[in-house]
């Protein structure tokens, strides 16, 4: 039998053996693969005889608290399975952690195309670009505009300021995690700490880690057939998904697995700026601009390498689920520098 511990297998029999009995239509036997990439949750491709799945799991091991809600995540997808927004539709939770050694869920198989490199360098035709990006802005518009008690989710997020509960949860976590003194992120917290905007009631389903690479496109077209990856959805404050994305936008091309296009002049390849691409959204959701523009991108990079501290003080206790994730650490310090060129 498989370890239970193991990250990167799983023991087939036994999920075979479990799934035929609780989703419809599941044949054995089953093959499961695990994917390259991704820092977090482990995931999987199963494959039966007549259908693909995609299999999410938490990692073994000691998790901090609110880690790895891949209940949370079931519970995101199945609420969005008939509004605008794509998502893979999914098909059972398993909360039993003795079966394979941690909770995960089951979902469908999406076949598209996912792109790691924001420049998009494997398509041609700058129209397509923009036509991508002009996709992006849209699906991230159609999310915060999603009816929160239509879809059952209202008791998804604590009320209140959304950035006084992130920065709390994230500083918090951000220390549990510390594994070297960093001081550009003492001084990055003491900053967003005196400069938190004041609640401007606005609420909304948020994804968390809305970038291009969480994106599956379809195989040919310049459409987005489902957002991935809804770990660190909540509800929130949506420009924070906004922020996030720009941010991510803004790194250069070394730093973290989907590459920024900050080093990248943009109009000759038909993307967006970052203002275009603001203004867009802004057009989408009916407002006309953005206050505190600086703060929300400062959040963001702050954020991002909280969550990296994380992934590094992971990989030291030894149950990250990428070989890389030590590497990850090392981008904290570079993130938090940024930051502070916004905050002065």
């Amino acid at each position: 039998m498989t370890d239970k511990g193991s990250v990167d297998q799983l023991d087939e029999q036994l999920l075979a053996d479990y799934l035929t009995q609780h989703v419809a239509g599941f044949e054995g036997p089953v093959t499961a693969t695990k994917f390259a990439g991704g820092q977090s949750n482990p995931t999987f491709k199963l494959v039966t005889a007549n259908q693909s799945y995609v299999l999410r799991r938490q990692p073994p091991g000691k998790l901090l608290k609110s880690a790895h809600a891949v209940d949370r995540e079931y519970k995101v997808l199945a609420a969005l399975e008939n509004s605008t927004v794509p998502v893979a539709k999914v098909y059972h939770l398993c909360e039993d952690t003795s079966l394979i050694g941690s909770m995960f869920y089951v979902m469908e198989y999406v076949e598209g195309r996912v792109f790691w490199d924001s420049a998009l360098p494997e398509i041609s035709d700058n129209l397509i670009r923009t036509q991508m990006y002009q996709e992006m802005v849209e699906v991230m518009a159609a999310l915060h505009s999603v009816d929160i008690e239509k879809v059952g989710l209202s008791d998804y997020g604590r009320p209140g300021n959304y950035y006084e509960r992130q920065f709390s949860r994230w500083s918090k976590q951000y220390k549990l995690s510390e594994t070297q003194d960093i001081p550009e992120m003492d001084q990055l917290i003491a900053w967003l700490e005196k400069h938190i905007p004041e609640d401007d009631g606005k609420v909304s389903l948020v994804h968390g880690d809305y970038r291009m690479d969480n994106l599956m496109f379809h195989p040919t077209e310049p459409k987005i057939l489902a957002v991935l990856d809804w770990e660190l959805s909540t509800l929130g404050h949506p420009y924070a998904d906004l922020a996030y994305q720009c941010m991510q936008l803004r790194l250069p091309e070394n730093v973290g697995k989907a590459t920024g296009l900050g080093s990248i002049e943009r109009a000759p390849l038909g993307i967006p700026d970052e203002q275009e691409y603001v203004d867009a959204y802004c057009k989408l959701v009916g407002i006309e601009k953005i206050d505190n523009w600086n703060f929300y991108l400062a959040f963001s990079f702050f954020r991002l390498g909280a969550i990296a501290q994380g992934v590094a003080k992971r990989a030291e206790d030894g149950n990250a689920s990428n070989k890389e994730a030590q590497a990850v650490g090392a981008i904290v310090k570079p993130l938090a520098q940024y930051a502070l060129k916004l905050t002065q």
